[in-house]
């Protein structure tokens, strides 16, 4: 996995949304779970409740290339998937520093 990138992508959704932006993430994940290069997701509620970004996804892809394309698959097959009022602020990033060992690493402690 030493080229894969990850993607993090903030949402600022207006109150009484969050049900409807939730149930568009779901179709969206759905979606690109079936893509080339897909790895994982984790979708993040913030805790505090006037929190600036009411969620947080984290997406591990194999490649910035695979990403791309399947996004653009994405906006094709799904162009009016956006709940009114969201914003979603997407960013790609590669990993420099880690202490995750993806399943390689210490047992027991050592």
């Amino acid at each position: 996995m030493q080229n894969s990138v990850v993607l993090i992508n903030t949402f600022e959704v207006p109150q009484g949304k969050e049900a409807e932006t939730l149930a568009a993430w779901q179709k969206l994940r759905d979606f690109l779970k079936t893509q080339p290069g897909y790895i994982s997701t984790r979708l993040h509620q913030n805790m505090a409740p006037n929190g600036k970004y009411h969620f947080v996804n984290v997406a591990r892809w194999r490649s910035a290339e695979e990403f791309k394309a399947a996004t653009a698959k994405m906006h094709q097959a799904l162009p009016d998937n956006k709940p009114e009022g969201v914003t979603a602020s997407p960013g790609l990033f590669k990993v420099i520093e880690s202490d995750m060992t993806y399943g390689f690493g210490r047992r027991g402690g050592k």
